[in-house]
């Protein structure tokens, strides 16, 4: 329901408390007093049935049914067993939001009044926001519907949190570091109202320029990224999420095969979704001071100046224990620092020391050629007070000389009595400032991490290796529907094998056999030396070690010299399999050739899911004997290029290749091929549960997959929704063979090329500007779109490539034109762009895209299509009333609105949402 009735908690036109009374301990009193104290200047009512004439000033009805009108938001501070009856009489009057602040243990441990609670809530058509949740505050809007203790200060940052009393604490926080909120909202057990649907209604706000985020569960996935995704675009990100270890979590979920901790899938999604995650609740805030006041640096080179050499190396283990990197000083640096003889300690190197009787001067001189290196991202200033350098002078000299460092500069000055003040000049300055050099670096490590994951959400990835077919993807459901008729819950090697090949992920050789005869005549097809692997059905489970830290290799035998060993050995795991494991049937045995003596990567990729964020890509190192888990890095389909190496380069393993091999460059890129493989086949495989390649053999004849399990499941939802292949289609157009797909993000070059061919007009006529060159950023949004939402088909053809060297492909693609839709969170309207080469004007491009994309709308359920034209553009106007367009012209704005009804409105809520975007 997302964004449905929001606005009425926010921005209510009036307001009741039901339950409140003039007690001191009264929860819903504390509420009307905060909202009086707040300044709440809309209609307010108070509901009571002991019949109080007022409370707190405020006039108190006896029953709801006698309030004068329907009140925009109620809040419900009512005992708890009166819940489905408040409901039922507030939907009776046509409230349309309620905010429930009553709640505890009861509700936790009486199943059936939570049932009844939430029954009454479906049955009302309303929304409701809690139970047991602090409340709202808007202070912009002079609303403060909580129980907080301490008023709540305007500001830029919305807070939303899923815990009352830690809400209650960010509040003390904040109002102790000057901080003012947006938005406050606290969201309890979340029965109607989830967490996605306020951050969809803030993205709405510009107020919002920073949003807070304290995290218990994630419910709904894929709704709870695409919001966040979309947030973090646009304003800065930080969560805090509860729940690491598996005795702090409060749902019961499983834990996730093949992960040692499930919080690494968690870590992984924020991270894709362009969020600093941060540890506690201080930190929370410290990462909010950095980020709102610094831009990120290029990279994580820190240089660091000190009065001492202690402190300094405190900084230098949190540094790299953070994974960020002291920066080499370049020579001219080293022979200005030499000559200055400004170092006590090791002249030239950085830290810098300047020693303990380093002055005013000293510290300005030492930033002075350090800030000019351009090895250096950043600088931190370290200081403890003494009697030649003094925390407040040496803080004035440098505030005053700050305008002259082009380089970020984070300080600590420590202490809490001399230096308490020369924090706080900093603070006034607009210099972060820390308590300890560790605070510092970790503020320092914020700007990094923000940067990377930034850079993840935009970045323009090259071209993809693969893509699936109808064919592939149907052959590979075949096996997986006949696996599952015949009642397996996963495919045998041999099976999974041809899943393998289909998606173009090479195996070693295999011969699969029944018996010890037909092991012997397959030594005849394979050379030697062999190892023989029994199948059966435990060991088709990927990820068994898991759970099973025993038994990794009691179904193989390695090193078969002679045709005579294979035979002994498939009769001797046979007889141990059927011996220490009954209950599992051996399908096969597989039969292959040692892999040995070429020099090999030894590593392990696959798919796993996870209860709350579904299908997850594994990467590490791999092989028998180790343990795979504690060199295994995760991240969320779909992958693209860029992301699979990023994942890559986050393993020990990615460091080793990249260290050590004599073409690392081609070798990651063959690694990285294979994970996008493994992202593509989960988006196309979604009865898919988990798939392990293990040993996956890197070595100069390839990437070899030599053992591999795969299992089944039900059918999964990706976090992220995949690219719509099935969108794809391919037409006949002036002649031309022409295939009209969703755009991705490896397009980004093609709509460059395509930019170059529009001529001045046309691009005013699609922007309402002159555009000459899209910048990185713009490209990004462009081409990296979020489908859940938004929608771009693209056409293009096929041309030959006159820059091709000989042994190239001789054809490459070219654009054509572009139609693009952005959604709104409620699909109840979308937004459309379109824009076509112009020597392609006048071939029918325009109405071919613009049909596809009215289908495409249609299908989701939008229920209405919007755009703007400018108004001499008379070939696109035509076009539009063709297609059934209403267009009603703008005079003050000097443009034409055009108007496309696609579906019915199915309930009173889509119409009023309709009649309102149309208002």
């Amino acid at each position: 329901m997302a964004t449905q009735f929001l606005r009425r908690f926010f921005a209510p036109q009036s307001l009741v408390v039901i339950g409140a009374s003039p007690k001191p301990e009264s929860l819903g009193g504390v509420v009307l007093r905060n909202l009086l104290e707040g300044q709440f200047d809309k209609p307010l009512w108070a509901v009571n049935p002991r019949g109080y004439a007022d409370v707190h000033g405020v006039e108190c009805l006896r029953r709801i049914a006698d309030l004068p009108r329907p009140p925009d938001l109620a809040v419900i501070c009512s005992p708890l067993r009166s819940l489905p009856k408040v409901i039922d009489d507030l939907s009776a009057i046509g409230v349309r939001a309620a905010l429930i602040l009553s709640g505890g243990a009861s509700l936790e441990s009486e199943a059936p009044l939570r049932g009844r609670l939430q029954k009454a809530i479906r049955r009302s058509g309303m929304r409701v926001l809690g139970p047991e949740c602090l409340g709202v505050a808007v202070p912009s809007r002079r609303l403060n519907a909580t129980y907080a203790a301490q008023p709540i200060a305007d500001g830029s940052v919305a807070y939303l949190g899923q815990s009352g009393m830690l809400g209650n604490a960010m509040i003390d926080w904040a109002a102790g570091r000057e901080v003012g909120f947006s938005h406050l909202v606290t969201l309890g057990d979340s029965l109607d109202v989830r967490l996605p649907d306020v951050i969809d209604y803030l993205n709405l706000s510009s107020k919002c320029r920073a949003l807070l985020l304290h995290l218990e569960s994630i419910r709904n996935a894929r709704h709870f990224m695409t919001a966040l995704r979309d947030a973090s675009r646009n304003r800065l990100v930080l969560a805090i999420k509860s729940g690491r270890t598996p005795q702090a979590t409060l749902d019961s979920l499983p834990e996730t095969p093949g992960i040692e901790r499930r919080d690494a899938v968690i870590e992984a999604a924020l991270a894709r979704a362009g969020v600093v995650r941060v540890e506690d609740s201080d930190e929370l805030f410290d990462a909010l001071e950095t980020l709102s006041r610094l831009k990120p640096p290029r990279g994580d080179r820190l240089a660091i100046v000190s009065n001492g050499v202690g402190p300094a190396l405190l900084a230098i283990d949190k540094l790299i224990d953070g994974g960020g990197q002291l920066a080499e000083f370049g020579e001219t640096t080293v022979t200005a620092l030499l000559e200055a003889g400004l170092d006590v300690s090791r002249p030239g190197r950085n830290p810098i020391d300047l020693g303990g009787s380093a002055t005013p001067a000293d510290y300005l001189a030492a930033l002075d050629i350090v800030t000019r290196d351009a090895q250096v991202d950043a600088v931190l200033v370290l200081h403890a007070p003494t009697r030649l350098a003094p925390a407040q002078a040496t803080a004035e000299a440098l505030i005053a000389a700050r305008e002259r460092y082009r380089h970020r500069l984070l300080v600590s000055w420590m202490g809490l009595k001399e230096a308490l003040v020369a924090r706080a000049a900093f603070n006034r300055a607009g210099i972060p400032s820390y308590l300890s050099p560790e605070k510092a670096v970790r503020a320092f490590l914020h700007l990094v991490r923000y940067r990377r994951v930034q850079a993840l959400l935009h970045e323009t990835p090259p071209s993809l290796p693969f893509d699936s077919s109808p064919e592939i993807r149907k052959r590979c459901h075949a096996l997986i529907e006949e696996s599952l008729r015949r009642g397996r819950d996963r495919l045998t090697h041999e099976e999974t094998a041809q899943v393998l090949a289909a998606y173009g992920i090479e195996s070693a050789p295999s011969r699969y056999v029944a018996d010890f005869e037909e092991a012997e005549r397959a030594t005849q097809a394979l050379p030697g030396p062999w190892a023989v692997k029994v199948v059966h059905r435990d060991n088709c489970e990927p990820f068994r070690y898991w759970r099973e830290a025993s038994r990794q290799t009691g179904s193989l035998a390695q090193d078969l010299e002679q045709p005579g060993s294979v035979v002994d050995a498939v009769v001797r795991l046979g007889e141990r399999i059927a011996e220490t494991l009954p209950q599992s049937p051996i399908y096969s045995y597989c039969l292959q050739t040692m892999q040995r003596g070429k020099g090999s990567w030894q590593l392990s990729a696959g798919i796993t899911r996870d209860a709350e964020l579904g299908p997850v890509i594994v990467f590490g190192s791999g092989g028998y004997k180790i343990d795979v888990m504690a060199d295994r890095q995760i991240a969320l389909p779909p992958l693209n290029m860029r992301l699979a190496e990023e994942l890559i380069d986050r393993t020990r393993a990615g460091r080793l290749i990249r260290a050590h091999s004599e073409d690392a460059a081609a070798e990651i890129t063959q690694v990285a091929q294979l994970l996008v493989k493994l992202s593509q086949m989960a988006a196309d495989l979604p009865r898919l549960k988990g798939l392990e390649l293990n040993p996956l053999l890197l070595n100069r004849d390839g990437l070899t997959a030599v053992d591999f399990a795969l299992d089944l499941g039900e059918r999964a939802v990706q976090a992220i929704m995949p690219y719509p292949e099935e969108l794809r289609e391919t037409v006949t157009l002036a002649g031309d063979e022409v295939e009209v797909r969703p755009i991705r993000g490896e397009d980004a070059p093609l709509i460059t090329q395509f930019h170059t061919r529009l001529s001045e007009q046309s691009i005013r006529y699609r922007y309402f500007h002159h555009k000459a060159v899209l910048s990185m950023r713009e490209l990004a949004q462009l081409s990296q779109i979020n489908y859940d939402r938004q929608m771009a088909f693209i056409a293009i053809r096929r041309v030959p490539d006159e820059a091709a060297e000989p042994g190239q492909e001789t054809h490459r693609e070219e654009m054509l034109g572009v139609v693009r839709v952005w959604n709104d969170p409620d699909n109840i309207r979308t937004e459309f762009s379109i824009i076509v080469r112009d020597d392609l004007h006048g071939i029918g491009l325009g109405r071919l895209l613009m049909e596809k994309m009215i289908r495409y709308s249609r299908q989701v359920g939008t229920l209405v299509m919007v755009g703007t034209v400018l108004t001499d553009n008379l070939p696109m106007r035509r076009l539009l009333k063709q297609l059934g367009f209403t267009l009603v012209t703008n005079l003050e704005e000097g443009v034409i609105e055009a108007t496309l009804k696609l579906n019915t409105p199915q309930s009173e809520w889509q119409r009023h949402r309709l009649e309102a975007a149309l208002d």
